[in-house]
């Protein structure tokens, strides 16, 4: 799931360089949201891709507690989105931005999680009898 933001930050960046525009000021483009309080909270673009982050990473950490083979495949799935994170960060121009290290760093979080999630619950789940004093 957190590869859905990784998807959504590329096509943001590719749409910027082939429209002739800055990654960067595309991802500064803000909206204004008035609050309650009467403030003024001006939204960016690269704000509202770190909380779809958010919640697509909720979303996968709740599904890491599930034990079977689909959720090993995802597990594997994630390395990848993870390794593929990375290496934009630290190799393509455009994605050298704060709002993608965050990403990248959820991308981690979700392999580390689920790895640690999934191993905690097959934990609970084998049943391994008690030792007798005899």
């Amino acid at each position: 799931m957190i590869l859905i933001a990784v998807l959504a930050y590329n096509a943001v960046v590719f749409g910027a360089i082939t429209t002739s525009h800055d990654p960067a000021a595309v991802l500064a483009q803000s909206f204004p949201v008035k609050v309650f309080s009467g403030d003024l909270w001006k939204i960016s673009l690269g704000d509202c891709l770190l909380a779809l982050s958010l919640l697509l990473l909720f979303v996968e950490t709740v599904k890491a507690g599930r034990t079977s083979h689909r959720e090993i495949l995802n597990h594997a799935l994630s390395v990848l989105t993870f390794v593929a994170a990375l290496v934009e960060f630290i190799v393509l121009k455009g994605f050298g931005t704060s709002t993608f290290f965050l990403i990248t760093a959820m991308c981690l979080f979700d392999v580390v999680a689920g790895y640690t999630i999934s191993i905690v619950a097959a934990k609970r789940d084998i049943a391994i009898p008690p030792l007798d004093g005899g």
